[in-house]
């Protein structure tokens, strides 16, 4: 069968599905289970409708514990215990509770702790510098009459995948042998100007870097249409009594706009944290965490699908979850304090 028949029926079946369900669930609930008939007509109409919100969350809670909450607990389960094959088997395996054995392991490794330190590196530079950039880029162009193409360029690496920018600076870093033509935009430039080549990607502690310029790259444009919304959104008499009062553009800026702006600026910053504390595509596609690059999301797949420790993997992943929540809660929280 062709695929795009395949998915075409799936579309078919899924739709089709959730509008049985919801007509069939909710005759159930007036024809059977709460009937508008008889002496009890009001009582039972008020409990249908104290029901019917909880038939359309249904189908969605069902999908969330399958696909998230059903993952977590399974994840947490592996990290306890030890994968290992039975004998005679014919490829079968076994979980035998080890407790805390692997958090133990993968706190004696060195690769877990470089993963951590370079992690740490990626908070303190991404998300800084994705922010800064997009905050400066929002207020210079906002004024702009051509501000709306600079922007459009400048956001237009968020619709490339982190695979194939990594592909487009891998080729900004690109090094041949002396003797050969440079490909490589930066080594191309460097020789140009009478240096040697270099092979940025294989420099310790640098290399971290180069591989930050990428993300900082995509990021910078999602900052930028963010801020650039908030900026607008300050009152113009508030920047208007500022001029009256003798303000220069630097005070506008950093003593009326950034203060009235503080929270989205929080805002950027922490989703742009989420982001850098999950990355792998660029890593992997680069150096696949050699040369000392490792981050955790590459060390959990290097344990899980290259060295098959499930154990040490999963324990990886609750470390990455566990850093990842309550940067998500706060999120939220603020993100409903807000609405209100």
């Amino acid at each position: 069968m062709h695929p795009a028949f395949q998915g075409l029926i799936t579309i078919v079946l899924g739709v089709g599905g959730c509008l049985g369900y919801f007509w069939l669930s909710n005759q159930f609930l007036d024809k059977v289970l709460f009937p508008a008939r008889g002496k009890d007509i009001g009582k039972n109409i008020n409990r249908a409708n104290m029901i019917r919100p909880w038939l359309f969350l249904l189908p969605a809670l069902l999908a969330l514990g399958l696909y998230l909450a059903y993952p977590v607990f399974e994840t947490l389960r592996l990290s306890l215990t030890d994968r290992v094959p039975i004998p005679g088997g014919g490829g079968a395996y076994t979980y035998e509770w080890v407790g805390g054995a692997n958090y133990a392991q993968m706190m004696n490794e060195p690769k877990f702790w470089e993963a951590v330190r370079n992690n740490f590196f990626w908070l303190l530079v991404v998300p800084a510098m994705s922010t800064v950039f997009g905050l400066l880029v929002a207020q210079l162009t906002d004024r702009l009459s051509w501000g709306s193409i600079a922007k459009s360029i400048i956001f237009m690496p968020m619709a490339i995948s982190f695979v194939g920018a990594s592909v487009i600076w891998k080729l900004v870093y690109d090094f041949r042998p002396i003797e050969q033509e440079q490909i490589g935009i930066l080594n191309a430039l460097v020789v140009s100007l009478g240096g040697d080549p270099q092979t940025w990607l294989t420099v310790p502690f640098w290399n971290n870097f180069f591989l930050m310029i990428v993300l900082i790259w995509i990021q910078t444009g999602f900052a930028m249409v963010i801020l650039s919304a908030a900026l607008r959104g300050i009152p113009e008499e508030t920047i208007e009594a500022a001029i009256v009062d003798g303000a220069n553009p630097f005070q506008i800026f950093f003593r009326i706009k950034v203060p009235q702006i503080a929270g989205t600026i929080l805002v950027v910053w922490t989703t742009i944290t989420l982001t850098v504390l999950k990355v792998f595509d660029i890593v992997f596609a680069m150096t696949n965490g050699q040369w000392e690059t490792q981050v955790l999301a590459n060390y959990m797949y290097d344990k899980l699908f290259r060295a098959g420790d499930w154990g040490v993997g999963s324990a990886s992943a609750m470390v990455i979850m566990l850093l990842v929540l309550p940067i998500l809660v706060w999120n939220v929280r603020n993100a409903r304090k807000e609405m209100r």
